[in-house]
């Protein structure tokens, strides 16, 4: 496994879902995104849900931990949950490790397919913490944003993954640019909703950037490609046009959340701009 630091990395799989491909990709016409992502009967793209597990010598970090368990039938049916092949817990244990040994779990932002596994049902019927033992990391800003929430994004804020939170007392506020943990840098954004956190991982030789949905999938690099879902699509263009361009000066790698291919690649300068280059699994370094 690569190693950055202290950290032994894992790519953590916790499921498919389906999202609506024009939802996804914005202003962008089907004819063009489908040829990247094709959509099924009822225009959903498979999608992703990895994370990232960063084992150190004391503390075992979780980066977002996926949808979860259904809420419904229903729910399952509108989001094409797929979790036969990989699932949270079970990436868990290829990993060597279980829910109760992770220390912290750091929340890039807490719309469900981001922070779904935060909580699950047990025996009762009743909403508890998976990761009991550990510190929850949020923008402060972003959690203050979740917990008024907006018309666009009430169906992303699930009551049943923040208010057991929210009870629990673990939630350790992030405010603005800072570090988390030994090694691990909080670089906020606000164009897809307020204060979401991209996840800077860093020694003296390497970094990888954990950039949530800044970027979603590969295919979102260029600049118009964009989510529908964001609250300030203007400043998701300008931050991500910044954010390219630093991240290929600096030579940083980057790890999607949600593409189905490819978990990690690297950036290349062009003449048509900033673009991808060495898609490949974490495995791959």
């Amino acid at each position: 496994m690569p190693e950055i630091g202290r950290y032994t990395l894992h790519e953590i799989e916790t499921g498919r879902f389906g999202l609506d491909g024009g939802a996804m990709f914005g202003i962008v016409p089907k004819p063009l995104w489908e040829q990247e992502l094709p959509a099924d009967e009822r225009n959903r793209i498979t999608l992703a849900a990895r994370c990232l597990l960063l084992e150190g010598r004391d503390r075992l970090i979780l980066i977002d931990n996926g949808v979860g368990a259904p809420l419904s039938e229903k729910f399952a049916d509108i989001y094409a949950l797929d979790r036969e092949h990989s699932e949270l817990h079970r990436s868990l244990e290829a990993a060597g490790h279980d829910a109760g040994d992770v220390t912290d779990v750091i929340l890039t932002h807490l719309h469900f397919d981001h922070c779904g596994g935060t909580t699950h049902r047990d025996e009762n019927g009743d909403w508890q913490l998976t990761f009991e033992h550990a510190d929850h990391h949020v923008q402060r800003k972003h959690w203050e944003w979740a917990r008024t929430s907006n018309p666009k994004e009430q169906a992303s804020f699930r009551s049943e993954n923040l208010d057991p939170l929210a009870d629990s007392g673990t939630v350790e506020f992030v405010d603005g640019r800072e570090e988390i943990l030994h090694g691990i840098e909080a670089l906020p954004i606000y164009g897809h909703t307020e204060a979401q956190q991209m996840v800077k991982i860093s020694d003296d030789d390497d970094t990888l950037v954990f950039v949530a949905d800044l970027l979603p999938t590969t295919h979102h690099l260029r600049a118009a490609w964009m989510m529908a879902y964001d609250v300030r699509p203007m400043r998701t263009i300008e931050e991500k046009a910044d954010f390219l361009d630093k991240a290929e000066r600096a030579d940083w790698s980057l790890f999607f959340e949600h593409d189905p291919d490819t978990a990690v690649a690297d950036l290349q300068r062009t003449e048509h701009g900033v673009e991808l280059a060495h898609p490949r699994s974490l495995e791959q370094g």
